[in-house]
């Protein structure tokens, strides 16, 4: 067996059945599940409607590449999205089974084990598929802490020289998971010319990009820094999906764009790795990505919850409303395991403690004593767990 699997820590949500084991939750209140980041909004009906009316393809062997028709679906979304120049559809853009199985396979793409030690600089706390894809690809992860006292932003001018120059794979996550910030131009900026310095490859990881709360103001998107900035989109690749912005998680469907050498090396892997998409679930991408009306709407019922919620939370808790994505980042009064351990048991309300999120890096995990709150329940679901919040 690989020895690297001996280096994967148990996922977030592992860890939580193992806090959670001996305890019975109060059984007066109906159980509340704010501890994943799965959408719960309804699955708008032309998605659901060109599936069905799709199926047919599944007689057919779908290619790696995608069919012409979504590649272009993707490459129009992303210019009117991003107010960019659209990507040639044919060496710019890869369909995808979702951000996560592509997040993890593009480090193995990408990472030279021939040269000595290379590194994955990650966010911290970060989405546990950065580390794994660094440990299979025999990386080591070198994580950059994100704490409020420096706005949740990664400080790249704190990573070693040395570090710097044995870095391979960047990932970013804008909107952050779990604080929600979003990355200014100038931070882009900062890690394009690092990049340029010591030819590391960006990954950017955008599957929140489309959860946010004002209309005129959208999250900036990396590709469209690089164009603000007068660059090409040498060593940058963006991971986008319609789970979160199109409510449709079980479908995994996303696509990466960017920097057409790495994608045409990219699609090779893809296709020896065989993890090409359905041709039904192609056709109902099309129908996603080619429709906004879904996505205000979706962004219109989370701007609710957290203008509900928020107030609420806060009477008890340290914490704001994000930037962008789903998620409330809360500071705890009391550890965040106790805090999810009593929160569960008396009140029968799960949440993710923030510490399971993180590594102790730099002596310091910057998880503890926060708790991460999915908002991806139904407004009344959300408000009752805020009052039980408030009782604990």
């Amino acid at each position: 067996m690989n020895p690297n699997l001996q280096k994967l820590q148990p996922y977030p949500f592992q860890r939580l059945r193992d806090l959670f084991q001996g305890i019975t939750p109060n059984p007066q209140y109906k159980h509340i599940n704010l501890s994943i980041g799965e959408p719960k909004h309804e699955t708008p009906a032309l998605i659901r409607d060109a599936l069905v009316d799709n199926l047919d393809g599944l007689s057919n062997y779908p290619t790696t590449a995608g069919i012409a028709e979504l590649r272009q679906a993707i490459s129009s979304w992303l210019s009117r999205r991003y107010q960019i120049p659209a990507l040639d559809p044919e060496k710019a853009i890869i369909p995808v089974n979702g951000s996560r199985e592509a997040l993890f396979a593009f480090a193995q793409a990408v990472i030279d084990d021939s040269r000595p030690s290379p590194v994955v600089i990650s966010p911290n706390p970060f989405y546990q598929i950065y580390e794994g894809a660094a440990f299979l690809a025999g990386a080591e992860p070198y994580f950059l802490n994100t704490l409020p006292e420096n706005d949740f932003a990664m400080d790249f001018d704190s990573v070693p020289e040395a570090v710097l120059q044995r870095t391979q794979l960047v990932y970013l996550c804008s909107p952050g998971n779990p604080s929600g910030k979003i990355m200014t131009l100038d931070q882009w900026k900062h890690v394009f010319e690092l990049s340029d310095r010591y030819g590391f490859v960006i990954a950017a990881d955008e599957c929140y990009s489309e959860i946010y709360f004002d209309e005129a103001n959208p999250p900036l998107g990396a590709l469209q820094a690089a164009h603000k900035l007068g660059r090409d989109y040498t060593r940058l690749v963006v991971f986008s999906s319609l789970s979160k912005r199109s409510n449709v998680p079980g479908m995994r469907s996303g696509f990466v764009a960017g920097d057409a050498k790495i994608l045409e090396r990219f699609l090779l892997y893809r296709t020896y790795h065989g993890c090409a998409m359905s041709p039904a679930v192609q056709a109902a991408s099309i129908a996603a990505w080619n429709d906004e009306a879904h996505v205000v709407e979706n962004r219109r019922l989370y701007d609710e919850k957290f203008k509900a919620v928020t107030p609420l939370m806060q009477q008890t808790l340290e914490v704001e409303i994000p930037d962008g994505a789903f998620y409330l980042w809360a500071r705890t009064k009391i550890s965040d395991t106790e805090f999810a351990q009593r929160l569960y048991r008396d009140f029968n309300v799960t949440v993710l403690p923030g510490s399971f999120l993180a590594r102790e890096a730099h002596g310091v995990n910057p998880g503890l004593n926060f708790v991460r709150l999915a908002l991806v329940a139904s407004l009344e679901e959300c408000e009752a767990a805020a009052q039980r919040i408030l009782s604990l």
